[in-house]
Parts: structure tokens; sequence; C-alpha cells
């Protein structure tokens, strides 16, 4: 399955993205990509996603972008 990071306005890794779930850096769930959201284990709404930015919910604001995607057998 393809990995993609999860990178902070600074351009620092803080989670990643296999398949549809999203994952810390220490290897534990904490969400998923459903549709133009990220959502958080419980379903709810905490990020949008517009291309591979990623935003607040209200306002737009920068949480960061996720970056290429990484080959397969990584």
């Amino acid at each position: 399955m393809q990995r993609r990071g999860l990178y902070d306005r600074k351009g620092e890794l803080f989670a990643y993205l296999v398949g549809d779930t999203l994952y810390t850096l220490e290897d534990e769930v904490t969400g998923r990509l459903e549709g133009d959201f990220v959502v958080d284990t419980a379903g709810n709404r905490v990020w949008r996603v517009y291309g591979d930015g990623v935003y607040s919910l209200e306002g737009f604001e920068p949480i960061g972008y996720f970056g290429s995607r990484a080959p397969e057998d990584v």
C-alpha cells in the first residue's frame, strides 16, 4: 500500500498516511482520510484537504501538506 508523509508548515514530518488511514510517527492510528477531510478515530472532522494541502476547518488556516506517494515496497 502506498504511503504519504504529512508535513507541517515548516516541512517537518508529523504523521503519515497508508491508504486512507492516518498514523502518528509512533505508528498509532490517529484518523483517516474521508473524502475532502481528515477525521479522527471517532469520525469527527478535524482538517479539510484541498489538493495536497491540509487546512483548518474554520478559515482555511494551513496545517501542512501531504508529500509525494512513496513506492509501495518501501
